[in-house]
């Protein structure tokens, strides 16, 4: 069975009105603000993206959103319901998928998906999803015998199997081979075409390019930047030309290079970063003095570049800024 086959699923995409509002999120543990005055909305049918460095807040914020975590302080609206205070009705359309999660250890497989499904008023057909999720055939193993990829894939089918309106779903792909990690993908835009709202947490850029609409970029409990994926790749800026000289070239003289701006060295490689038509620039230079390149690349900025710029420019900050 493919995604778009899943039983229970409606076709109909959502339209674009707001169906979660953030507003000044702030969540302390003593004095450090694991959230700290976090703001965003997102639309019904969107699938938006949460990205940033280890312990940036990421999880803690979807934590406060499917009311696992209380905030000390701001606002979150769900369908017009608080995740605090209306937890009850909220999980009748959300489901969560959790960074870590478990079960017991001799639960099989089937009886999980069908518990969970127990759950809800209109839950998906159990065989169905084991089937697209690739795990019909351990449908009755017990989970302690499962192995790392099928216990990821359980987890997604639990979440899944409430046939939600609100999936939040954290590192979805995370141990899971690139064949797998591409049907999940598939899967999970399916869910979104018809009609489900999509959170996803994930440290994996090509995974924030493909299935996003848009991200939020957290650091530091801070949001950095919130825009579509194509928008903030565009803040990498610039050209890059990987390339290995035949010889060490030094830094004087590859900033004379017309149109260099930036230069990074890692092994024998030699990258730099700046406009015009860099390649040839970078070619032709060189050549003059006598050193040979090969392994040539030449791209534009990508999400990864920005994410490392903007990521390393917010640390900068924090770090110039003057103690008090």
């Amino acid at each position: 069975m493919s995604p778009q086959q899943i039983p229970g699923l409606k076709d109909a995409r959502a339209d674009s009105g707001p169906v979660i509002t953030v507003q000044h999120l702030v969540k302390k543990y003593g004095e450090f603000y694991a959230v700290n005055d976090v703001s965003f909305s997102i639309s019904e049918g969107e699938i938006f993206g949460i990205i940033g460095p280890n312990g940036a807040g990421k999880t803690t914020t979807v934590e406060c959103i499917s009311g696992l975590r209380v905030p000390d302080s701001g606002s979150i609206n769900i369908h017009g319901l608080s995740p605090h205070k209306d937890r009850n009705r909220i999980r009748e359309f959300l489901g969560v998928q959790l960074q870590e999660s478990s079960m017991p250890p001799r639960l099989k497989v089937g009886e999980a998906v069908k518990l969970f499904a127990s759950f809800y008023p209109n839950p998906l057909n159990s065989d169905g999803l084991l089937e697209t999720l690739g795990i019909s055939h351990v449908k009755n193993s017990i989970y302690k015998k499962l192995s790392g990829g099928e216990k990821q894939r359980l987890s997604i089918a639990l979440t899944l199997v409430g046939n939600p309106k609100i999936a939040i779903l954290d590192e979805l792909t995370t141990g899971l081979d690139p064949e797998a990690r591409r049907e999940t993908w598939a899967l999970i835009e399916s869910i979104r075409d018809r009609g489900a709202t999509v959170i996803l947490v994930t440290h994996f850029m090509d995974e924030a390019e493909r299935l996003c609409d848009r991200l939020a970029l957290i650091n530091h409990g801070k949001l950095i930047v919130l825009d579509t994926p194509e928008a903030i790749a565009a803040q990498a800026g610039g050209k890059r030309v990987r390339f290995v000289p035949s010889k060490p070239v030094d830094d004087e003289t590859m900033y004379a290079i017309p149109g260099v701006k930036e230069i990074e060295r890692k092994e024998a490689y030699v990258t730099v970063i700046g406009a015009g038509d860099l390649a040839a620039s970078v070619i032709d230079s060189l050549t003059r003095i006598g050193v040979h390149i090969s392994d040539i690349e030449a791209r534009g900025g990508n999400l990864d570049d920005a994410f490392v710029k903007l990521t390393r420019d917010d640390t900068s900050k924090v770090q110039e800024r003057p103690q008090s």
